[in-house]
């Protein structure tokens, strides 16, 4: 589970971001053969833990050293001595695994932009690392190519990193150097013969005679601890002594070389197989097998327990259809227990999430085993147990960034498997574009008799993770699959051809999204009429391509087509016919057609209200969408209306401290003050903080905005002592819950610091732009735009003070910055230069903050 900073943390709390692995139930402290990695790594350094030598036993492929173990022990090490303010695991084994976990952190520490994808988030995150005062640890595990943290190399005076990878430390090379300061390069290897005997003492203590032969039993595996943890597992669980396993151990191993697996040694192949045996004769005996393979073709990184519990895993293990019952579950959980009771997969009772991982070169050995007659059983119960398993978008089930990340990378993985073959380490796409390994081909299995539906939900995932360019080349491999394996008119040919076009609006691809959304418009014309719900359907969504390209003209005829067509076949109150009508509202408001645009959004509220009644969910949506209307019409009185009404039925349905009431109070309260009711507006924002106190308490983020909100409303009523008051509290509470690198904080600082301006009391003013101005500069840089604003804002304090000179020094900064990073005809560079002007010609003061947030 990820820790979350909720209320006030105490200040010693170390925030967490990503989940960490437990320590393994046979971890041992290796005081001969490990790194003391909390006392060897310093603040800004960076270590590399490679694969140790070469042997027969332990290829640098297979893994298996205790790379990742030793990570885990640091970052437990650091938690509880409370050695770092962040803590940050990233799983590093794909360029979109890795983007992800530097976004969610991004958002953890307060780097990140609510409108920005997850690559725009991971490029902040890396600039907060480099820049922040906090002490920070991250954790980059299981990294399978250099090439992934193109771009995103972390570094920072006050951080400490950990890489751990199977790469050889030359694919650390200069590259790598020039970013990462103070990088070094741990081989890891086995145990040395002391502490692979020291081990095998601790481990084996059934009776008196079982250790006979362990230093043997240790060379055999070259102190491999994944060889030795299974080992030691299969004898306790049989009662074997050291000698009596090494006689199973050594026929199997020549048995084994005989059937080899990529990347994976004899001796481990020995192991495993003696381990699945193992497991296959534990209580309840005969369901090792089907549970091992139903993990094996999972993310090895972690598989949430809700998909080995569903109906399709439970119905899989026990070899008969289940419900899920009660019992069939636990018929699983016990199965996958056996698993881990003999070393062949790790279960981790804390996390929902990451709650069952499996090594590498198990998974690989399961995989290359698996017999092709069993692979399509095995892929289509593992694609129903994920697919049952995963929440609908938005449906805000608990961590559901981190499940849709955990179930995503298990569907990537399902799809990487092929009869017979082992876990691909390099590039698996043949399909598409070869930079996203989620554009690969999905085993035929997944294609009969139509599109697994685990294949669109995968895409739809990746949409709602940010990751906007992964999902487009995500859906055109399945546009290109689906017209090849069922036709360019099958209904998944369709629904692949709008997920792109789709992908393409939300990449700012708007002439490939039109193109594709009229494409896709012909085909749903040609295989089911003009007047299909489809069709129309497949209008509005070309309409709204038009609209976001600009072309509000053509979104209009379109959408006018669309209104008419859904209303005569549909009704007015199917939801293709109310979509359509609220889309053309939108483009007659783009289109500066306001009289026609609201027209139809008043429309659309009395329909709704009479075809659903007038608490629907989509009428309250219509309600909310005329009421802002209204407000954007300039008919304020009108707006304010509405939202009273609204109000009392969020009261009414769900009483008076529901999230829905307090955000329609709060839309109330903008309402009352854009319509000039100061001391209305002010009351509704007191209610809201109150009741955002009351039923979140002081600290939380959405309290904390409430009062800045209310701040603002007692500024724009020029009672300048009450805002003063506010924002000030407002700032304190930021860098007490979120801490002063937060960029909520740094608003806050400038919200301050204009209220200050605002009230006359220029030297306060100017000494919290100068601090909004540091803080900006050290932990996004420069030339991030919030720099150059508050860098703008200063020079307009330092004017209206009458501090002329300092005014133009800092214009001409502001100006020599946004003409480097931003160019000489961005809008930010050109208000800047017309300032600067402006100040040297001591013409009027120019309020140079309103004129750039205008831009």
């Amino acid at each position: 589970m990820v820790a979350q900073r909720a209320g006030a943390p105490p200040p010693s709390e170390v925030l967490v971001s990503g989940i960490i692995p437990p320590l393994a139930d046979a971890y041992f402290q290796r005081l001969e053969t490990g790194t003391d990695l909390k006392a060897g790594l310093f603040p800004g350094e960076t270590v590399v833990l490679t694969h140790g030598e070469e042997t027969e036993t332990a290829p640098a492929a297979q893994g298996g050293t205790g790379k990742t173990q030793r990570a885990v022990e640091f970052t437990r090490t650091l938690r509880n001595d409370r050695a770092v303010d962040v803590l940050v695991w990233v799983t590093a084994a794909s360029r979109e695994a890795l983007v992800s976990g530097f976004a969610q952190a991004a958002g953890a520490v307060g780097a990140g932009d609510p409108g920005a994808d997850a690559v725009a988030a991971a490029g902040r995150f890396i600039a907060w690392l480099a820049r922040t005062e906090q002490r920070w640890a991250l954790i980059l595990d299981d990294l399978d190519d250099v090439a992934h943290l193109e771009g995103l190399w972390p570094a920072g005076p006050n951080g400490q990193i950990v890489i751990t990878t199977r790469l050889p430390g030359a694919a650390f090379g200069a590259g790598a150097h020039a970013v990462a300061s103070g990088l070094r390069i741990v081989p890891v290897s086995g145990f040395s013969r002391r502490e692979a005997l020291a081990y095998l003492s601790s481990r084996l203590a059934d009776y008196a005679d079982q250790r006979i032969e362990a230093l043997d039993l240790a060379e055999d595996l070259d102190g491999l601890p994944i060889g030795l943890a299974q080992a030691t597992a299969v004898m306790n669980a049989n009662r074997l002594s050291c000698q009596e396993y090494r006689t199973q151990f050594g026929e199997r191993r020549t048995y084994m070389s005989g059937r080899p697996v990529e990347g994976v040694s004899p001796a481990i192949l020995a192991t495993w197989s003696l381990a699945a045996e193992c497991a296959h004769q534990l209580a309840p005996p005969g369901l090792a097998w089907a549970s091992l393979a139903l993990i094996a073709v999972l993310d090895r990184h972690g598989i949430p327990g809700a998909a080995l519990t569903s109906p399709a895993a439970c119905g899989f293990i026990a070899g008969r259809p289940s419900s899920a019952t009660g019992p069939d579950q636990n018929l699983a959980r016990t199965a996958i227990t056996n698993l881990a009771r003999v070393g062949l997969v790790s279960i981790d009772p804390a996390s929902a999430v990451r709650t069952v991982r499996m090594h590498r070169c198990i998974q690989a050995a399961v995989r290359a085993y698996l017999p092709p007659a069993d692979t399509d059983q095995v892929l289509i119960a593992a694609a129903d147990a994920l697919f049952q398993a995963w929440p609908e978008p938005g449906s805000g089930a608990g961590d559901a960034a981190e499940l849709d990340q955990a179930l995503r990378d298990c569907a990537i993985s399902l799809r990487t498997v092929q009869p017979g073959a082992a876990p691909p380490g390099g590039d698996i796409d043949r399909d598409a574009a070869p930079e996203s390994q989620h554009a690969a081909p999905a085993h035929d299995a997944l294609w009969l008799p139509a599109a697994h539906p685990l294949l669109f939900r995968l895409g739809r995932s990746l949409e709602g993770g940010g990751l906007a360019d992964a999902a487009m080349m995500y859906w055109r491999s399945m546009v290109a699959a689906t017209t090849r394996r069922l036709g360019p008119a099958h209904a998944d040919s369709l629904a692949a051809k709008e997920r792109l076009g789709i992908a393409y609006e939300a990449t700012g691809r708007l002439g490939d999204a039109i193109a594709m959304f009229a494409g896709a418009l012909g085909d749903q014309e040609r295989s089911h009429g003009p007047e299909h719900p489809d069709t129309i359907a497949a209008r509005g969504r070309l309409a709204h391509a038009y609209t976001s390209a600009g072309l509000p003209a053509e979104a209009v005829a379109l959408y006018e087509h669309a209104v008419a067509d859904s209303s005569r076949q549909l009704g007015l109150g199917h939801p293709i016919t109310l979509a359509a009508r609220g889309g053309l509202a939108e483009a007659y408001a783009e289109a500066g057609r306001t009289r026609e645009s609201l027209t139809i959004y008043q429309m659309l509220s009395i329909d709704t209200e009479r075809l659903l009644g007038p608490r629907h969910p989509t009428t309250l949506a219509a309600r909310d969408n005329l009421a802002a209307a209204f407000l954007a019409n300039g008919q304020t009185k009108e707006a304010v209306e509405r939202y009273k009404s609204l109000l009392a039925d969020h009261e009414a349905m769900s009483g008076r401290d529901h999230p829905d009431t307090i955000a329609a109070r709060a839309s109330l309260a903008s309402a009352f003050r854009r319509s000039g009711k100061a001391k209305n507006a002010i009351a509704q924002y007191k209610r809201v903080l109150e009741d955002r106190e009351r039923t979140t308490g002081a600290d939380h983020p959405g309290t904390i905005a409430a009062r800045a909100n209310l701040a603002f409303a007692y500024r724009s009523a020029g009672q300048q002592r009450d805002a003063i008051r506010e924002y000030e509290r407002t700032l304190a509470d930021r860098e007490r819950v979120q801490g002063p690198d937060h960029a909520d904080t740094r608003t806050a600082r400038g919200n301050l610091a204009a209220a200050f301006q605002q009230a006359g009391r220029l030297s306060e003013a100017v000494q919290q732009y100068e601090r909004a101005l540091a803080d900006s500069e050290r932990m996004l840089g420069p030339g991030d735009t919030e720099t150059l604003s508050t860098r703008a804002s200063l020079a307009a304090a330092l004017y209206a003070g009458g501090r002329l000179m300092e005014a133009v020094a800092v214009l001409q900064r502001a100006l020599a910055d946004s003409e480097q990073y931003l160019g000489a005809d961005h809008p930010m560079t050109k208000t800047v230069r017309d300032n600067l002007d402006a100040a040297t010609r001591t013409l009027r003061p120019v309020n140079l903050a309103e004129r750039i947030i205008r831009q």
